[in-house]
């Protein structure tokens, strides 16, 4: 174990977790701390610096969500190894404990009967002539079909859709991508909830763009809030997820979805709508995109209803903004890759996605209920059919507290800081994901597990390492 001392003299003003955290990323940049290096004990560096145990666990925790350390349970916390497989991750970890994923947001898995699935599938993709068409360049992104594809995929929510303003992805964040790094330049303004989707501020990050988040009620983002800003400040796009939201669950009413879409249209505003997880819902709400088609680019996916390794979405824009999007999609991986986006398209046409969505509701359904049977009493926000829930922490708790807690009993879930828009006050809330585990039974070990900690466990530091 290393006597590593962080270096706090030209932190920042901010918390003094997030200086911690700074310290250790600038020492593993310049090589000060080797990869696989062990770090002190929550409890020693605490003595070290003269801070609270609580205090280092944040910036564990922060460091951790940067993606500069791995914690074990019984080993300690490690700088993560550069391009290592995280072992811990996918299988357990630490003197045989076994980690549970909450974390990662994805739908339940039908292992018994996918493998069948997908065999029967890849030969009938086999059996077609003409095989190597697949392996060329398309001249479009996305063949006749694929985009047919993306139209039925679309058009289940209740919106209009063509091939021609059909463009296929590689999965809703590859969209993200195309869409930001295509109609903003950096330093553009991009607005969002005040908790969102990290993949989006991580977008924002390398593209440089300042996003802020707006206010937000159970209703979703704040209207008020949103016109506001268009009239005080040069706002360039909107990014929200109106159903299913991640992380808070919320589903926005039709009259907040006409009054954001007015809102934009007046000011001129880009909505960029994330509508990955609409399709959980049996009857999902008519998007944005419906309120103001002339300014919105709508995004469906597959990621998170039928399976993450699909890697296929697609993009529903303004006819205006088709040929810029499409230069974005062959400058950035040129093409979706045919052979898994055919098979995407062939399980919406032929109805093998409806089949497979209405058995992942089922179980996400009976998940879910599992769920509220066991965290009576305590406050929480969730979607009948949504694949995660939004569970708001009782007194003293914190977010990051309780992460390092359920990770010390070898539950991985995912704290309000990773979801927090700029500095505004972080909400002491965890995202709960009930598609990873691998079964009910394990789930529910979890779930019995984090309702002890906060039930049982009056300070959050007592039994920090």
């Amino acid at each position: 174990m290393t006597n590593w001392k962080p270096d706090l003299q030209n932190g920042s003003d901010g918390p003094i977790y997030v200086a911690i955290a700074d310290a250790l990323s600038e020492d593993i940049a310049e090589g000060r701390l080797a990869r696989g290096q062990r770090l002190p004990t929550h409890r020693a560096l605490a003595q070290t610096i003269g801070v609270t145990v609580g205090t280092v666990s944040r910036a564990y925790a922060e460091a951790e969500r940067r993606g500069l350390v791995i914690g074990e349970v019984g080993r300690g916390t490690f700088v993560r190894q550069e391009g290592a497989e995280d072992e811990w991750y996918r299988a357990g970890f630490g003197d045989g404990v076994e980690l549970v994923d909450l974390g990662r947001n994805f739908p339940v898995g039908l292992p018994d009967h996918e493998d069948d699935l997908v065999a029967r599938s890849l030969r009938e993709l086999a059996s077609r002539p003409n095989l190597s068409e697949w392996l060329r360049y398309p001249d479009r992104s996305g063949t006749c079909r694929q985009r047919a594809g993306g139209v039925a995929w679309v058009e289940r929510t209740g919106l209009e859709a063509s091939r021609d303003r059909v463009i296929v992805s590689s999965g809703v964040q590859h969209g993200l991508t195309v869409i930001f790094s295509t109609l903003t330049r950096p330093g553009d303004l991009v607005l969002a909830d005040s908790v969102t989707y990290p993949g989006m501020k991580a977008l924002a990050q390398m593209l440089h763009l300042r996003l802020r988040g707006l206010p937000m009620d159970e209703d979703g983002l704040r209207p008020e809030a949103f016109e506001r800003a268009c009239e005080t400040e040069l706002v360039r796009a909107l990014y929200c997820i109106p159903t299913i939201q991640n992380p808070t669950t919320y589903v926005m009413s039709q009259a907040r979805r006409r009054e954001i879409a007015r809102i934009a249209e007046k000011h001129g505003i880009l909505v960029v709508e994330d509508d990955s997880h609409a399709m959980m819902a049996s009857e999902p709400p008519l998007p944005i995109a419906a309120h103001a088609p002339h300014t919105t680019c709508y995004l469906a996916g597959t990621s998170k209803c039928l399976a993450p390794g699909l890697r296929v979405g697609y993009i529903l824009a303004p006819e205006p903004l088709v040929q810029r999007l499409e230069t974005g999609i062959r400058a950035t991986t040129w093409m979706a890759a045919p052979l898994m986006a055919e098979l995407t398209a062939d399980w919406i046409l032929d109805g093998t996605a409806d089949m497979l969505l209405a058995r992942r509701r089922e179980e996400t359904v009976r998940r879910r209920c599992m769920a509220d049977s066991i965290l009576v009493g305590l406050k929480y926000d969730s979607h009948p059919e949504g694949p995660h829930m939004w569970l708001h922490l009782p007194e003293p708790w914190r977010s990051s507290d309780f992460v390092a807690q359920a990770r010390q009993r070898g539950i991985l879930i995912t704290g309000a800081e990773a979801f927090a828009v700029g500095r505004e006050a972080i909400p002491h809330a965890v995202r709960l994901a009930l598609g990873p585990p691998r079964s009910g039974q394990e789930l529910e070990r979890a779930l019995r597990t984090m309702a002890e900690i906060l039930e049982g466990q009056t300070d959050p530091c007592l039994s920090c390492p």
